[in-house]
Formats: C-alpha cells, sequence, structure tokens
C-alpha cells in the first residue's frame, strides 16, 4: 500500500494566507524524509474560509524545489472551468519543474461557486470533463492533433512542451458521485474516492461500482489502464495516544471545515431540477447539517491510538481494496502545525510498518 497526504488549505480570518503555504510546503518536506510516497493537493476557488488554493500545479512546482523523491498529486485539476490546452500546457510544464513526479488528478467539480465564478454551466460540467480530457490526452501524446467537439474545437495544434513522464504523467479521476465512477470503471481509470464526500458505507457501495463497471467493460478507452482497478482513497486521518487526545487536537478544526463547507455550499446554491448527477451533492450538504464528532469517527475518519488505527486500515483494506491511503491530518486548517508534524511522524513511524504490505 501506498501512503499520501491530502492538502485543501482553508483558511480563517485569524490565520495568514503566506503562513498558511509556508506551513504546508514544511509539511509536504517533512513528508518526503518520513516515506510518504505523495502529497496531493486540491483546486478549489472562490471561498476563503475554504481553500486559498486556487492553481495547486504551482504549488506542486514550488514544493518540487524542498523535496527529492515524493510525487506531487493534483486531486484535481477542474477541467470544465477553463480551456484543455491550458491544462495541458501548465500540467506539463509542472511534469518537467518536479523532474516527472506529477500525478494529475482530474475531475468535473459539484461546487456551485466554482462554476458561477467561471461563468461555465454545471449542467455541462460532464460534457467538458470527457472532451477535456480526450484534448489533454491528444496534446501530450501527439505530435500534433485537431479536435472537433461539442464545447472545444481546435485547428491542427502541436503542444509545446510535452510532459517529461511518458507517455503523460498518470491521471486518477475524482470518482465522487456514482455516474462518475461508473464512467472510470468503464474506461478503466485509476479512480480517487474521499470519504468527506462518500462516507462509510457509501464508499464502500461507490468502490463496488467502479470494480463492477472495470469488469463489465468490454472496451476500455484508457491506452494507459492498469491491469487491475486502481483505488485511492481519502480519510480524516491522527494517530494518537488515546481517541479523547485525538479529539482534542482535531474537533475545532473538524467543526471549522464543516462549516465553512455548508457555507460555501450555501453561498452558491441554486435550483438544480430533478438533475441526478447532482442529487449526491445536496446528500453532502445535508450531512454536514447533521454531523457530528461521532458520526465523523465511525464514517471519514481513521483516529485514536497508533494500534487502532493500524487495525482500522486494515479492516477497510478488506473492503475496499484500495492501493492507496491519502491521510488528511488538518481538514479544517486548525491543528498546530507541530501537531501536524508529530502526527505525522507518528503514522510513519507506528502505523506504516504495520499495513505498508497490504
Amino acid at each position: 500500500m501506498k501512503f499520501g497526504l491530502f492538502y485543501q488549505m482553508p483558511c480563517a480570518e485569524t490565520q495568514s494566507e503566506p503562513v498558511r503555504y509556508r506551513e504546508t510546503m514544511e509539511q509536504i518536506a517533512h513528508a518526503d524524509t518520513l516515506g510518504f510516497d505523495c502529497a496531493w493537493m486540491a483546486e478549489l476557488h472562490f471561498f476563503k474560509p475554504f481553500s486559498i488554493m486556487p492553481s495547486p500545479l504551482m504549488v506542486a512546482a514550488a514544493v518540487a524545489q524542498h523535496t527529492k523523491r515524493i510525487r506531487l498529486g493534483i486531486a484535481v485539476n477542474l477541467l470544465p472551468l477553463y480551456h484543455p490546452l491550458r491544462g495541458a500546457e501548465d500540467g506539463a510544464t509542472a511534469d518537467i519543474l518536479t523532474n516527472g513526479r506529477l500525478e494529475f488528478g482530474v475531475g468535473r467539480g459539484a461546487i456551485p461557486v466554482h462554476f458561477a465564478g467561471f461563468n461555465v454551466s454545471r449542467e455541462e460540467s460532464r460534457e467538458r470533463f470527457e472532451e477535456s480530457l480526450e484534448v489533454i490526452q491528444k496534446a501530450w501524446t501527439l505530435p500534433s492533433f485537431s479536435y472537433d467537439g461539442k464545447h472545444y474545437q481546435i485547428p491542427e495544434t502541436s503542444l509545446a512542451p510535452k510532459p517529461l513522464q511518458k507517455p503523460h504523467p498518470p491521471f486518477r479521476i475524482a470518482a465522487n458521485s456514482p455516474d462518475t465512477a461508473v464512467f472510470a470503471g468503464n474506461a478503466h481509470y485509476p479512480i480517487l474516492v474521499a470519504s468527506v464526500t462518500n462516507p462509510l458505507p457509501r464508499m464502500f457501495e461507490q468502490v463496488a461500482g467502479y470494480r463492477k463497471a472495470w469488469h463489465d467493460s468490454t472496451a476500455p478507452t484508457y491506452a494507459q489502464a492498469p491491469a487491475q482497478p486502481d483505488i485511492s482513497t481519502m480519510f480524516f486521518v491522527h494517530p494518537g495516544t488515546s481517541l479523547e487526545q485525538v479529539r482534542g487536537d482535531v474537533e475545532p478544526s473538524l467543526a471549522n471545515y464543516f462549516q465553512s463547507a455548508t457555507s460555501m455550499v450555501r453561498a452558491g446554491a441554486r435550483p438544480q431540477g430533478g438533475n441526478d448527477s447532482y442529487r449526491y451533492l445536496q446528500e453532502v450538504q445535508r450531512s454536514l447539517n447533521e454531523i457530528t464528532f461521532e458520526k465523523i469517527v465511525e464514517s471519514m475518519a481513521i483516529f485514536g491510538s497508533s494500534q487502532d488505527c493500524a487495525a482500522r486500515i486494515k479492516t477497510l483494506h478488506k473492503e475496499l481494496g484500495m492501493k492507496e491511503l491519502i491521510c488528511w491530518f488538518n481538514p479544517g486548517g486548525l491543528v498546530p502545525h507541530e501537531k501536524v508534524l508529530a502526527a505525522m511522524s507518528r503514522f510513519a513511524a507506528e502505523v506504516m510498518p504495520e499495513v505498508r504490505a497490504l
């Protein structure tokens, strides 16, 4: 099993934006020395309490200058929000600047304020996502190409530079809605599923749907598909001496995360009619309003002593079969920097060795 970290970078009014960036970079550099495999950075826009990281590819390029081994993932590039050739150029440049360590996570997004800010229709996100994914792969692998889609028309064009990794940086699709999980499974893409969007037991159902679509697929379209379903899962993670001690460390930060998430969803809420594609987002909003620490522990988190955390991971692996566990050590941004570093160190020393062989 591989182990990653997740960064969204919420920023409360009492926090400094430069300090949040500096501490994030220091934590990733620390993870590089501890043996974590990848640092995943989210692309989010227009709502400071929820995130101040709209350009994770820029962050990856900066972090690469202070690390040697750890891979740098984008979780995820929100493809419908901008022209795919811009995404292809920025991704290729970032792959070069990270010395071939880029993981290119992609998704279509669901947060209303993102689409409103960029004046892009949420109803078109599926089509734009699929067209963008096709364009980026062509741009990265072909000497030149043209494209005639519903949303993007590209004359004969040659992308420069090409990515350092060949044929291109690995793709991973955020499969946080049922239809995206089926799409990824049919095409044989690796996926990422987050417990905050799909709390247990829904994550089990999401992964099962992906696996079924994978095995039922007769004509997968992803040319660089792995031999077997490839699943990364993201959970809140914090090993400590006991669950009570962990609660004291993380509960204020968790509360800040869910409060900011609820405010952001409400800020951009618009009637969506009967659109099944976003019905799960309404379910997420309801769950945000009803969350408690006990529910988080049960359905979204790996908390407790190191022994408790290792046992929890083993149990989850039996059901999910994930190849990577992505650890979110500071979801609301309010866990003190020193405690985040300490939890990372404890996880690497006391949890990783117990579950690395899964």
